[in-house]
């Protein structure tokens, strides 16, 4: 069987690129540590603004715990050409009122589910990027996106 050839990716392209895989997957994977063992599950984020995502979460779940022992988190995000985004951060948890009542006017499941911005279960988390890399199917190559301060570079994976 004959290997794909990928479309050569124009570097001043990433940023744009990596945003459509962003908006293309609804349901991105988090990343977590719990002790010495990753866990992965999908996530829905309620809101993003560039690369910082923003996650519900109830204080129940398991992750919960996970996050507050260790921050450090990375979600994967795949589109239907399975080209991909992966945005390593750390997260935390949102504490400004005003932005939380936009999350929560502009989301009626989280509405539905917990009827009340002031239930206790309810979390949102912040997710700060750090490190933010996009990849073409088949291109076995990671390019960075450029955050503030940072330069696009390409990365062998």
């Amino acid at each position: 069987m004959t290997q794909p050839t990928p479309a050569p990716v124009d570097p001043a392209e990433v940023p744009e690129l990596a945003r459509r895989v962003v908006e293309a997957d609804r349901f991105p994977y988090l990343a977590t540590v719990d002790g010495d063992q990753p866990r992965v599950r999908p996530v829905s984020p309620v809101r993003t603004d560039g690369f910082t995502v923003y996650v519900a979460n109830l204080r129940r779940y398991h992750k919960t715990a996970e996050i507050a022992a260790n921050p450090k988190v990375e979600l994967c995000y795949l589109d239907d050409g399975h080209n991909q985004v992966r945005i390593t951060g750390v997260a935390s948890i949102v504490t400004e009122r005003p932005l939380l009542e936009d999350i929560w006017n502009t989301n009626p499941l989280l509405r539905q589910y917990l009827g009340s911005l002031d239930n206790p279960e309810l979390i949102v988390y912040r997710i700060d990027p750090l490190r933010v890399r996009y990849m073409r199917e088949w291109a076995l190559e990671y390019f960075e996106v450029p955050l503030a301060g940072r330069r696009d570079d390409k990365v062998t994976r």
